[in-house]
């Protein structure tokens, strides 16, 4: 068997819709509700897609050493496509937010709480675990100066956006997390550049939250813009905002909830993964965006994406997205060790993780339950308590 074979593709994305389909059975779905249903069922693909991605990566790099992307279109593109479509949607839910609030305003306040309670729980349980494995992998010993220590921690409790350095001398320390906190940087970026673009559309800013946001929005241009990073990340938050604007036309919003839209989003996203060695590819970039925009609109593609089953696995496509990296790294390290899945001939290193994608599948819904979940339900009350708390008279009530 290829290690690149699509065939492991097929198998593991069927045991994982199994069991949400279990899950869906025991708990029930999320309702179908919100202009863009589409997209909650996208989400949950998405994030297993990025799964698959870095299982095929862990084949070869048990082999090599080098943490780099597979020899295969489509294993490639599903993590790089992956993820510019998942800053796609991060742009398109909040432009289109802001283009829904140029008469009632925005509540800035909520806005960013929801953001910091729907982000940062989880985030910190991921810490806690990589904290731990870096601490068995050293063996509770102190492995570099307790400042530098402290330094590399606050990076990786940055979200990354300060960098994601080795931890207490553990070798690709990143490796544990399957390198996927890099991507949390550029959705604060665009979060916190929401006032800036608030402003041309004549939505009131207060003006502590400008000042704010303008002073967190340079730290991070400092932390993350100027170190290069390639157009590719920009063009997929830009293609995000113009689907919000595309989807305030009702003519395309039929066109996109009809047959040929569903054919063309299918064509798009096959286009984009199967033919172009990079996602990053301006016309594979073109292709996505397109795809994303019909799906933004209302293409349900032939009704697999306001699937009950799919709904759910969306709902826990953040936990799945941050979690899948540890889940492999524990299962390659200590449940088989280095030497014996080294050793592994590809089926046998798919087979195992078929095996496990069941138990990641559920272990990610239940951390949705009962830490993102609660914190997210959480906002109501304290944003209620801020908004009791003293405030200047410029700031929204």
């Amino acid at each position: 068997m290829n290690p690149v074979s699509f065939l492991p593709v097929i198998a593991c994305l069927a045991l994982a819709l199994l069991t949400t389909y279990a899950i869906t059975r025991r708990y029930g779905a999320p309702p179908l509700s919100g202009r863009y249903a589409s997209i909650d069922g996208l989400r949950g693909y998405l994030a297993f897609l990025v799964f698959l991605h870095h299982a095929c990566i862990w084949y070869f790099y048990l082999r090599s050493g080098s943490w780099a992307k597979p020899p295969s279109y489509f294993y490639t593109n599903f993590g790089q496509g992956g993820v510019a479509l998942f800053f796609m949607i991060t742009a398109f839910l909040f432009y289109a937010k802001l283009l829904a609030s140029r008469e009632r305003g925005v509540d800035w306040t909520r806005l960013y709480l929801s953001r910091l309670l729907r982000l940062t729980p989880l985030y910190l349980f991921a810490m806690a675990l990589m904290l731990t494995i870096v601490a068995v992998l050293s063996g509770g010993r102190p492995g570099e100066p307790w400042p530098q220590l402290l330094q590399h921690l606050l990076q990786w409790l940055s979200f990354t956006a300060l960098g994601a350095p080795d931890l207490n001398g553990v070798r690709d320390t990143a490796v544990i997390v399957a390198g996927v906190t890099w991507s949390l940087p550029y959705e604060w970026l665009f979060y916190l550049s929401l006032p800036v673009l608030a402003l041309p559309l004549r939505i009131a800013v207060p003006r502590p939250y400008l000042l704010v946001s303008a002073a967190l929005l340079l730290l991070l241009v400092a932390a993350v813009v100027l170190k290069r990073p390639p157009p590719h990340h920009l063009f997929a938050f830009v293609a995000g905002m113009v689907a919000a604007v595309l989807v305030q036309y009702p003519g395309f919003r039929r066109f996109a909830d009809g047959p040929a839209a569903a054919v063309l989003t299918a064509a798009a996203l096959g286009v984009a993964i199967f033919l172009f060695p990079s996602a990053h590819d301006a016309l594979a970039l073109l292709a996505l965006a397109v795809a994303f925009a019909l799906i933004a609109g209302g293409c349900r593609l032939f009704g697999s994406l306001t699937w009950s089953v799919s709904r759910t696995f969306g709902e826990f496509a953040y936990s799945l997205y941050l979690l899948h990296g540890i889940f492999l790294f524990v299962i390659f390290n200590f449940v088989l060790g280095p030497a014996q899945a080294q050793d592994l001939s590809p089926l046998q290193h798919w087979a195992v993780v078929a095996a496990a994608t069941p138990a990641l599948i559920a272990a990610c819904y239940l951390s949705f339950r009962f830490i993102e979940q609660p914190a997210m339900l959480r906002v109501p009350a304290l944003h209620a308590w801020l908004s009791r708390s003293p405030a200047p008279s410029n700031m929204p009530r």
